[in-house]
């Protein structure tokens, strides 16, 4: 017995030293000595001592993280007796000590949901003894705040603990264990989960209470869980979750037929604190992103009605989302709107003329905000891609009102960045154009909104080009001109130029008109003409990321505009010739090869541009593979050519051959 006491104080003594001590040396040694006991054969024995009898939260920490690696073993597992053993033990020491640490209480029920996954298809007497798992945590859910607390994380940890995959065991039994929960057990989690809610919500919960607060909390969390769970095995990846659809089992359906179970989480939204509300939209997010095929056609513009009431309601009472988690949510609740319902369901929804107004105020507003949660915006750029995108094929008779409300949102996301300029270098924030991954999505969003439309997306851009361009040039030829006016007047013709590349790149052939090729025009002459001012300055100076926004520019009107399957009767062609002197697309080219040699000689010292440069060239190239080595022969200079063809790697030979 004395052993015993003095290896549990040397026990209590290394946990000490391992969680308190600020000296690296003594932690390290009792870091090792932790690691020998774990792999001891009396460790098990030792970790219940340290349960029963240990005087630190830090000694109970030790002993459920090392039951849990026990358990966790592939080589040399503990037999099935002494694992109903321990999860038997742990569920009795939880009930008798709510009070523990929270991370205590925690790893304690990490250990029971690793247990019960890794033994799920263990049997003793043809029983699963590991399955019944509503039934261990009853008793926790039939007794105080503080139990129903723990009852509830059990089964919230055990959710998620079987819905990931873990890299000691192999990934055919993960799934199987998996699909096994999904069809047994998980609709009953859920649905326990939504009646404690449910429960919860009509009991007027005292907030200001810790315990209730929790309990609301891990309920959230619970249910969250049961709808963010791998249905069919797909894993996906969490950054590309707008895309995402729920697969909800069959099985599943009167839980979503019931417009009880959507309506609670609105309700839940408008009763309880911000804090709350990022759970309960993330519930909601993942209950809008149910699988089409879960309803007929009349249930599912049931169930659609109901979630944009809810959506209408939200707008309606808005002061939540100011919290930006709420805000977040919130836009990727919107952009589900889209992503799982098509536009000719949505137009038919009762109020779809007041929610497409309210979504593109806040939209507005959003955009205009542009310093705030810039992160979400991409969400709500989505929303409006794919409604704009949507319009040709939109059969139903009622009124999408898109070309109301699309200009409002392109002339928001436009006259925000442009506003932005002065203040950004007034106080020195970070610049988004610094992120240019954020920016060209955001621009391949804008290029589908802005071509619906089209002809007042033109107008704007070429009034607020002119504006700016004009005032770029009396600065340029002011000889008090302050630094930081140009500075401004070069940003906001840098974004102009980046959009102005965007939606020229968002042309669809088959839905444009000669009209719009002719604003394209329009637009480009306006650019080139801005190129040829800032080349003539380079020698002075020079703004980099006007150039490198020149260059996403001259990238999508090649792909749009310059090979064999353009037509050279575009009227853009003809806006070009009537302007600036450029017939035809041999004239357009030539100006694509001088702008790749000045960048060449001015910015060769910049890697972004330089690189940039000589991709253009490339790809020009992949378009006229027999004419590429006239362009280096008739207008590059030696010097020049030489460096081109090194760079890109091109085939001398192949050169001289084709030349002749």
């Amino acid at each position: 017995m004395a052993d015993h006491v003095q290896s549990l104080a040397q026990l209590e003594n290394l946990c000490k030293q391992l969680y308190e001590t600020t000296d690296t040396a003594t932690r390290l040694q009792a870091e090792k000595a932790l690691v020998e006991f774990t792999n001891s054969p009396d460790c098990l024995s030792k970790c219940q001592l340290l349960l029963e009898r240990g005087s630190s939260s830090y000694s109970q920490l030790l002993a459920a993280t090392c039951l849990t690696k026990l358990v966790s073993r592939t080589n040399n597992p503990l037999p099935l007796e002494q694992r109903i053993d321990i999860r038997n033990y742990v569920l009795n020491y939880l009930a008798t000590r709510p009070k523990l640490a929270t991370f205590v209480t925690q790893a304690l029920i990490q250990l029971y949901a690793r247990i019960t996954k890794l033994g799920w298809f263990d049997c003793q007497k043809d029983e699963y003894v590991f399955r019944n798992v509503i039934t261990d945590v009853t008793r926790f859910l039939q007794d105080s705040v503080e139990h129903c607390i723990i009852g509830v994380t059990i089964l919230s940890q055990l959710t998620n603990e079987i819905n990931q995959a873990d890299t000691t065991h192999p990934l055919t039994k993960h799934r199987k264990i998996a699909s096994s929960f999904r069809d047994s057990s998980l609709f009953d989690i859920f649905t326990l989960s939504c009646n404690l809610l449910k429960q919860a919500s009509g009991k007027n919960l005292n907030l200001n209470d810790e315990s209730q607060h929790g309990l609301l909390m891990q309920l959230l969390k619970l249910t969250h869980n049961c709808l963010n769970f791998d249905f069919i095995g797909t894993s996906t990846d969490e950054s590309s979750d707008d895309l995402c659809t729920v697969q909800i089992p069959t099985s599943w359906r009167s839980a979503f037929l019931d417009s009880s179970t959507l309506q609670l989480f609105f309700d839940l939204y408008h009763s309880i604190p911000p804090s709350f509300s990022p759970l309960v939209l993330s519930c909601l997010v993942q209950i809008a992103s149910v699988r089409r095929s879960l309803f007929n056609n009349a249930e599912r513009a049931k169930f659609l009605s109901h979630l944009v009431d809810g959506v209408k309601r939200i707008l309606e009472n808005p002061q939540s989302l100011s919290d930006p988690n709420n805000y977040h949510e919130f836009c990727r609740l919107l952009a589900r709107l889209k992503s799982n319902y098509q536009l000719g369901e949505l137009v038919k929804v009762e109020n779809y003329p007041e929610v497409i107004r309210l979504i593109a105020n806040f939209t507005v507003t959003s955009l205009q905000h542009w310093e705030f949660a810039p992160n979400s915006v991409h969400y709500l750029l989505s929303l409006w891609q794919r409604l704009a995108a949507s319009v040709p094929y939109v059969k139903a008779t009622e009124p999408h009102m898109l070309e109301t409300y699309t200009p409002e949102v392109t002339k928001a996301y436009i006259t925000s960045r442009l506003e932005s300029v002065h203040i950004i270098l007034r106080d020195g924030l970070e610049d988004p154009l610094d992120d240019t991954g954020l920016v060209q999505q955001q621009l391949d969003q804008l290029s589908t909104i802005g071509r619906c439309e089209y002809e007042k997306t033109c107008a704007l851009l070429v009034q607020l080009f002119d504006q700016s361009a004009q005032s770029y040039q009396e600065l340029l030829q002011s000889a008090t001109a302050s630094p930081m006016d140009v500075a401004v007047q070069e940003g906001r013709l840098t974004w102009l130029v980046y959009i102005i590349g965007a939606v020229i790149g968002g042309r669809v052939s088959f839905a444009s008109t000669d009209e719009q090729d002719a604003m394209d025009g329009e637009l480009v002459c306006r650019v080139l003409q801005l190129m040829n001012l800032t080349d003539s300055r380079l020698a002075q100076a020079g703004n980099e990321k006007l150039e490198l926004a020149m260059l996403s520019f001259f990238e999508q009107f090649r792909k749009i505009y310059i090979g064999d399957q353009v037509q050279k009767s575009s009227k853009l062609y003809r806006r070009l010739s009537e302007v600036l002197g450029l017939n035809d697309e041999t004239m357009v080219l030539s100006v694509f090869i001088g702008k790749i040699i000045t960048n060449l000689k001015y910015w060769g010292r910049c890697e972004p541009i330089t690189s940039k440069t000589l991709q253009l060239l490339n790809d020009l190239s992949i378009g006229y593979p027999f004419q590429k080595s006239c362009w280096v022969r008739r207008t590059l200079k030696p010097q020049d050519g030489g460096r081109v063809i090194q760079m890109l790697g091109w085939n001398r030979s192949t050169l001289r051959v084709t030349d002749s």
